[in-house]
């Protein structure tokens, strides 16, 4: 009998709330005449990164991290908006006041999306998706934006079923649900399994759910190190990770895990400016910074070689790669490289922002993004 943890022991009533293309809908709410056309936040000069992409746009393959020239040429009639962070978190604010009118234990990602444990609410309602189609309805009541939320038992499955009915819909797995729902997903659907580990699961034969829950605990971290727990454990239903409102977050990062090792110097300075965009994608979405800037760097022998430098100034994200690529090229790689990561530490995270809760382990990937 394989050792799963008892389900009953934490049935719990999560909700996942995550706003439809926050960015580029905040961007047509307050300009409406760029209302019903293909419209991005972020800089079109050569060197931009898309932070968001409206719904028009993405018709065009437009996605967010995708470089602004590429943007662009797929849309020549592209409008590209200029974030405004400060009016970002305004509405960010007052979707949290909706939240907390029915719970405290509200565990913010981002600025556009929020876990929330309603187990024990303040409305007294037993329906968790009934509280659900109530925020959804008055956070457009308020802001005039549309929501999307996923309903489950634990925080695993509400983020899947957040992304089920996009956009503006809601979805529910129920307990009783769950393990057939995951057999049938497809692996590159399940939340956490990024664009490369899925396909290194498919190279194993390894192509939804039910195929995933086949392989044996010891099989799995003996292919996926660490994460090999995590995946054994979604693919059950078992996700035990509270709602935790209060944690600060005291770092940023993105990182990728090559199928080849690298040896050029240039493959790794390619392979870098794709985990820089990620991290310029997430730094936006959160929108902090941070002043000391990180380079992991793990060989193919797995030693592992970590490279900083702070500064007396936050830096934009030009400077962000000037100083990687700095601390790429500081004393040289003498051996191949399996993994290269970008992170940000000395946040400028106060009190105000505490809403950073735990991060679920994410594996870095470029995927179309659903929002």
């Amino acid at each position: 009998m394989e050792n799963i943890p008892d389900q009953s022991l934490f049935i719990r009533k999560i909700i996942h709330v995550d706003m439809d293309a926050f960015y580029a809908s905040v961007e047509q709410l307050d300009h409406p005449e760029w209302r019903g056309k293909a419209l991005v936040v972020g800089g079109n000069e050569a060197r931009g990164v898309i932070a968001a992409a409206s719904y028009e746009a993405r018709k065009y393959g437009i996605f967010s991290a995708m470089s602004s020239v590429l943007a662009a040429k797929k849309c020549p009639d592209l409008i590209f908006a200029r974030p405004r962070f400060d009016r970002y978190r305004e509405i960010s604010l007052q979707i949290r006041e909706i939240f907390h009118e029915y719970t405290d234990l509200v565990e913010p990602l981002s600025l556009d999306e929020a876990f929330l444990d309603v187990t024990e609410n303040k409305a007294g309602l037993k329906s968790a998706i009934l509280i659900a189609r109530q925020i959804r309805a008055k956070i457009k009541e308020k802001t005039g934006l549309n929501a999307s939320a996923g309903v489950s038992y634990n925080k695993f499955l509400a983020k899947t079923a957040s992304d089920l009915n996009k956009p503006n819909g809601q979805a529910v797995i129920l307990p009783e649900e769950a393990e057939a729902f995951l057999e049938g997903l497809p692996i590159g659907k399940f939340f956490g399994i990024g664009k490369v580990t899925a396909e290194k699961m498919q190279k194993l034969g390894i192509h939804n759910g039910a195929d995933l829950k086949q392989f044996s605990l010891q099989y799995l971290t003996r292919k996926f190190g660490k994460s090999g727990l995590h995946y054994y454990n979604i693919v059950r239903g078992i996700h035990l990770s509270a709602v935790q409102p209060n944690r600060i977050r005291k770092s940023l990062s993105a990182e990728n895990t090559f199928e080849r090792d690298l040896v050029s110097p240039k493959e790794m300075a390619e392979n870098l400016m794709a985990i820089f965009e990620e991290l310029i994608r997430r730094i936006d979405k959160s929108d902090i910074k941070g002043r000391t800037v990180t380079l992991k760097i793990k060989h193919s022998d797995f030693t592992l070689q970590t490279r900083s430098k702070t500064l007396e100034q936050y830096p934009d994200p030009e400077q962000i790669w000037e100083v990687a690529l700095e601390l790429l090229h500081q004393d040289g790689i003498t051996k191949p490289v399996r993994l290269l990561g970008l992170g940000l530490s000395n946040l400028n995270v106060t009190e105000e922002q505490a809403h950073f809760g735990e991060q679920l382990k994410i594996p870095f990937n470029l995927p179309p993004a659903k929002k």
